[in-house]
């Protein structure tokens, strides 16, 4: 090691003594010199010497309280993707525990993906799998991110942007669930820094200006609350804290919720720590006597625990200078799970073993994460499962025999049915609350009694259209299941017709051979044994029709572009000019008239067809009912050329599907947009449909297919509109 490594090993050598005995630094001094060798000539994005991110990440491992072989790990996590070490080196040289963590914290990097969403989803699934083996998996993981949000400057503001959005909605709540309070916050509120540096700029000048005078107010309160207290409570060991509420908390409440800085009463906060469950209640007794408290500001964490198992009593109050604070009270074994949360076990010395029930329970979201996404065959459906099931905003339900259910802010009876069991939710037919029928769609809010109306009729399940009203991915995945399981023939069948309906709606025209054989390569990509599994996946919602459209698209266009060129029998023939603009070539005195299948405009590339007994129809060339190859076709001589005249000033009916978010006047919007470009309108339908989506039909004269654009441009800009087509009359 050169001279400034040496320093930095006996530096984390300091740090190390400092937590206390039972390290084994010959393993730490081992990692820390073959970090330095194998990264050596690498430098990151800081300039600095690469090892020099390893052994930070090293520090953070140390101060969380974590063994050996994490702070090992820890040193090495960047070998294995950043060097030419293998996994199986680093088994042999530093055992199998370092190995298994350092390849649960390597990315995936060497694998082929569609998409960075995929590849995130990927990474995020084998390191889940990891962490299902060994939690100091994420644990390092999560002490990578700090650190890299740390030197985040030094990257170009776009890579920036990404990785702070990834850590604040994938990181941050994996830290807030597994209780490691001090991670979790610095991440948000470097993350918050690099996405919205303006509001973090305002929160932070507002804390340090209204904190002068208001941390003399609060270190004078927390005075006299240990007097009152070492009076009332004489023999009692207590200990006081103070502490001002995180960045990106303030900023959830000034932004996300709209409140004024003023109207947030918890930014100041006393801490008051005690030995037993005896004393907080006691304790906030006296607190309730000494200070005024704030209606319904009052929380029992204790009696009732949050997910990642954080215990605290929580009042809001008011002191005799009119400033508002909250109060925590908790007991010394319930502060350092609040600090460290998990790791708070290997900092005791406790450890996780496969015998310890309560550990394992407190890590059974992981394994539901990856049994959802395992139903449903979507791997985006991991990232969207931390995203929602593992938010910091809960709330607390309670079933008739008084079980407590949390569940994220917004979920619905049908998450609350799921979340007690899957029979439960299967066998709803409506609930309760406090005494009282509520429709399904019924949010659950903390507090109320929840009882779950079931049914023992034999064949009866969810409905469909219960995906749409559940929020957490927990439910969706077990009503997914259900339809996997019980509906296979309906679910193989509503694929199947889903397939088609979006095939004629791109007018895709393939063979039933060429459309076999993509359909079977769409399967094999998404990791389906066959067609019909894919129709399934489809029908009951576990893949979405969208995921595979793209790729049949892009075929279709590379076959019809490699098509060759319609060759049409050159005829010298008398022209005819119909009524409509358009000219024909080798009839006489013959009726021509717009084909209905695909209401062609002037603009389009056209073709006549010669009718039996009704003249000539004239169809876009590349209408479905036209042959690609006119030579080949049954009857050649029937199809003969058109074009549109020059001179056309017609004008020519046209149908547009307006697909928009259904919302209150959005008819109005719409019919105001193409009432302003004075655009004739002959008829008009609108309804609703499902998803919370709505579709109006319109039927309206265009000049050619260039004014057509230019109105479904000005109504695609129309607020909710996502989506305007031309269909056939």
């Amino acid at each position: 090691m050169n001279d400034a490594a040496l320093r930095d090993y006996n530096d984390l050598l300091e740090y190390i003594k400092v937590q206390g005995e039972g390290y084994d630094l010959k393993l730490i001094e081992k990692a820390f010199k073959y970090c330095v060798q194998a990264h050596e000539g690498q430098k990151r994005w800081t300039k600095e010497d690469y090892y020099i991110h390893p052994y930070n990440v090293a520090k953070i491992i140390v101060s969380l309280g974590m063994d050996s072989q994490s702070i090992a790990a820890a040193l090495l996590h960047d070998v294995v993707e950043d060097t030419k070490t293998s996994i199986e080196f680093v088994k042999k040289e530093f055992g199998n525990d370092v190995a298994l963590l350092v390849d649960g914290v390597t990315k995936i990097g060497r694998l082929s993906f569609n998409s960075k969403e995929q590849e995130q989803a990927e990474s995020l699934r084998k390191m889940l799998i990891a962490m299902g083996k060994d939690i100091r998996v994420i644990i390092i993981k999560l002490a990578d991110r700090l650190h890299n949000m740390r030197t985040i400057d030094a990257v170009p503001e776009q890579k920036q942007r990404d990785k702070s959005l990834e850590t604040l909605e994938v990181y941050a709540p994996i830290a807030h669930r597994l209780g490691i309070r001090p991670v979790k916050e610095e991440l948000e509120d470097l993350a918050i820094k690099h996405l919205d540096p303006v509001a973090y700029a305002e929160i932070e000048q507002l804390i340090n200006v209204r904190s002068d005078g208001r941390q003399q107010i609060l270190d004078e309160i927390r005075e006299r609350i240990k007097e009152r207290l070492e009076e009332e409570m004489p023999n009692v060991h207590l200990s006081f804290q103070s502490r001002v509420k995180s960045i990106h908390g303030i900023y959830r409440k000034m932004y996300v919720q709209g409140k004024d800085f003023d109207e947030i009463y918890d930014v100041y906060a006393i801490r008051i720590i005690t030995d037993t469950v005896a004393d907080c209640y006691n304790v906030l007794g006296v607190m309730h006597d000494m200070f005024r408290p704030i209606p319904n500001r009052f929380k029992d964490y204790i009696s009732t625990p949050k997910p990642n198992m954080y215990q605290s009593l929580h009042t809001t109050v008011i002191s005799r200078e009119g400033i508002p604070f909250e109060i925590q009270i908790r007991t010394f074994e319930m502060h350092h799970t609040a600090e460290y949360g998990i790791a708070a076990h290997w900092k005791y010395k406790e450890g996780i073993t496969e015998n310890n029930e309560k550990m394992q329970n407190r890590l059974a979201w992981i394994r539901q994460i990856l049994d959802n996404q395992e139903s449903s065959g979507d791997i985006s459906e991991i990232v969207q499962s931390i995203k929602v099931d593992l938010s910091q905003e809960d709330v607390f339900a309670v079933t008739p025999k008084g079980d407590v259910i949390n569940l994220p802010v917004g979920s619905t009876v049908v998450d609350f049915a799921f979340a007690i069991h899957s029979a439960v939710g299967v066998r709803m037919v409506g609930a309760k609350v406090d005494g009282k029928i509520v429709p399904i769609n019924h949010e659950v809010k903390t507090g109320e009694v929840i009882e779950i109306l079931t049914t023992n009729q034999a064949g009866h399940g969810p409905s469909r259209d219960w995906m749409k009203i559940a929020v957490t991915n927990q439910a969706k995945a077990k009503i997914r299941s259900w339809f996997k399981k019980e509906r296979k023939p309906e679910n193989i069948a509503t694929g199947k017709l889903e397939i088609e309906r979006e095939l004629n709606r791109n007018n895709i025209n393939f063979s039933e051979e060429e459309c076999n054989n993509l359909l079977e390569e769409a399967a094999t990509r998404l990791r389906f044994p066959n067609v019909e599994e894919l129709y399934a996946a489809i029908g009951y919602g576990g893949i979405s029709v969208s995921k595979i459209m793209p790729r049949i698209k892009d075929e279709y266009m590379k076959r019809a572009k490699a098509a060759k060129p319609i060759e049409i029998t050159e005829i010298k023939p008398q022209i005819i000019k119909s009524s409509d603009g358009i000219v024909v070539e080798g009839v006489d005195n013959c009726l021509i008239k717009l084909a209905k299948c695909c209401a062609p405009l002037p603009g389009d590339e056209i073709i006549g067809f010669i009718t039996r007994g009704h003249g000539v129809s004239v169809h876009k060339r590349d209408c479905n009912n036209v042959p690609r190859e006119i030579k080949k076709c049954e009857e050649p001589d029937r199809w003969i050329p058109a074009h549109w005249s020059n001179s056309h000033s017609e004008n020519f009916v046209s149908t547009l599907q307006v697909y928009a978010i259904d919302r209150e006047g959005l008819l109005i919007d719409v019919m105001t947009a193409i009432q302003n470009m004075r655009v004739p309108v002959h008829s008009v339908n609108a309804r609703p449909i499902k998803s919370g989506n709505g579709i109006i039909t319109l039927t309206i004269s265009a000049e050619s297919v260039e004014h057509l654009r230019s109105i479904i441009a000005k109504i695609e800009k129309v607020k909710g509109v996502f989506n305007v087509e031309r269909i056939n009359q």
